[in-house]
C-alpha cells in the first residue's frame, strides 16, 4: 500500500467572513480590506476534494463532521497559486508545520487568514 501524502492548501473566503464572524475578524487584527479573507488547511485527499469536501459539509464514516463552518458558509475558490509550490508533504506532521507556517506567513502579508 503506497504511503499517502500530504497537501496545504488555501480557500479564498468571502469578506463576508470578516463583518459576520467575531472570531475571524479577532483573529486578523492586521487586515486592512485591502486583500482577501482566506482560509490555509491540510489534506492526504487532493485540495480539490478537500474543497468539495468542506463545502457539502462532509461528515465521516464516524459520522463526525469534518468540514470547516467556515469554507462551507463562506468559501469561494481554492487560491492554487499561494500553495502549488510547497506540494506535496511527506507526512502529516510535515503538512501540520508547513498549514502554520503559510497562514502566518500569509497574515505578515496582511490577509485575512483562519487555520486550524
Amino acid at each position: 500500500m503506497p504511503k499517502p501524502q500530504y497537501y496545504v492548501y488555501v480557500v479564498e473566503l468571502s469578506k463576508r467572513v470578516f463583518t459576520e464572524n467575531a472570531k475571524f475578524r479577532n483573529a486578523n487584527p492586521q487586515f486592512n480590506g485591502v486583500l482577501q479573507c482566506l482560509y490555509v488547511g491540510m489534506t492526504s485527499t487532493s485540495p480539490r476534494e478537500r474543497f468539495a469536501q468542506h463545502k457539502s459539509g462532509y461528515i465521516s464514516k464516524k459520522g463526525h463532521k469534518i468540514s470547516s463552518k467556515l469554507v462551507e458558509k463562506y468559501g469561494l475558490y481554492l487560491r492554487p497559486s499561494l500553495y502549488n509550490h510547497l506540494n506535496p508533504l511527506p507526512n502529516r506532521a510535515a503538512a501540520l508545520k508547513m498549514e502554520e507556517a503559510l497562514a502566518l506567513e500569509l497574515r505578515r502579508k496582511r490577509y485575512a487568514v483562519w487555520y486550524n
